[in-house]
């Protein structure tokens, strides 16, 4: 293996891992903080290491909004951090222990949800295989969710209602991805940063509101202070570190293959659950591996249609050159 491609390897699993170990640390967060006060406070570490990143490689200048499409940032920001933070780790609250189990589950699904708002953003509907995959996909979700139990969502719906936000936060997630294609001229880290200061926004309106309506408190020192050693894991290493890596490993292993590393985020949450208490059923595994399954297949499939494309490229030039 040379040594570029296993430093996107590494790159690509660190990331995965990081983000893969933040759902078992939400599990004992959120018995101390409430999601909404948490997010707040993680993006706000986050974005100031953004920030100062962004300053050291590109200068100040980077930090202009001037001329650039103001509000498409603030909504990007606002999926991929008020979004995504709030609603994942929302739901992950309301399920309990074994929310740890779905939420990381759901987020194997984002490279299936990627192709369905390309589909809606850029008219280009996926090809038969791939939503036959897609649905896989999402068996192997329901199979996590109900363990088996089918029947139990239609004679007690009421119990699988935390997993709708944890849904609706992996496909902000999505866009938000999706939204980067928006700024091509952009480096990660302008992105990233600028994203993340324009969504922090959003996350302080949505608290300051909330707080308001009595619905969450502020938190006093004390409550900061215990999910201190959490804070820093998800500002810092599920933030920080895991982007710049996901960023650094897919530049170089290209997309197609960094998508594959996805299915580590849900290995690496049943292990981490498991060690502490939380057991996955067999029910919750196979769903799992069905996921993953689909994953893989969907990947194989569009090396095949790409590979097919480039023998009829190099035929049609051939024949081209012959005529000449």
């Amino acid at each position: 293996m040379k040594p570029t491609y296993l430093k996107g390897v590494l790159a690509c699993l660190i990331a995965t891992v990081s983000w893969g170990a933040m759902f078992p640390v939400m599990t004992s967060a959120l018995t101390k903080l409430d999601p909404f006060n948490f997010t707040a406070l993680r993006y706000t570490l986050a974005g100031l290491g953004f920030i100062i990143l962004l300053l050291l490689m590109e200068g100040s200048k980077s930090l202009s909004l001037k001329g650039e499409r103001t509000i498409l940032v603030w909504f990007l920001g606002t999926c991929g951090f008020a979004g995504f933070g709030f609603l994942v780790f929302y739901g992950q609250e309301l399920a309990g222990p074994s929310g740890a189990l779905t939420a990381s589950i759901t987020m194997a699904t984002m490279p299936m949800l990627g192709m369905l708002v390309n589909w809606i953003v850029r008219r280009t509907r996926p090809p038969l295989p791939t939503l036959l995959l897609i649905l896989l996909s999402f068996a192997g979700v329901s199979l996590v969710i109900t363990e088996g139990n089918f029947s139990d969502l239609v004679m007690t719906p009421e119990a699988f209602v935390p997993n709708i936000p944890i849904l609706a936060g992996a496909l902000c997630w999505v866009i938000y991805t999706v939204g980067g294609s928006f700024f091509p001229t952009w480096s990660a880290y302008r992105y990233t940063a600028l994203t993340t200061v324009m969504g922090l926004t959003t996350v302080y309106a949505v608290v300051a509101v909330l707080t308001v309506l009595g619905k969450i408190h502020i938190p006093s020192v004390a409550q900061v202070f215990s999910v201190g050693p959490h804070l820093l894991y998800m500002a810092l290493v599920a933030g920080l570190v895991a982007v710049l890596c996901w960023n650094v490993g897919n530049k170089i292993l290209t997309p197609l293959n960094g998508v594959l590393f996805m299915d580590v985020v849900p290995i690496t949450a049943f292990t981490l659950s498991a060690l502490t208490g939380v057991q996955p059923g067999s029910m919750q595994v196979a769903g799992a591996c069905i996921t993953a399954f689909a994953l893989i297949a969907n990947n194989i499939y569009q090396r095949m249609q790409a590979a097919g494309a480039s023998r009829k490229n190099q035929m049609v030039g051939l024949t081209a050159k012959r005529a000449a």
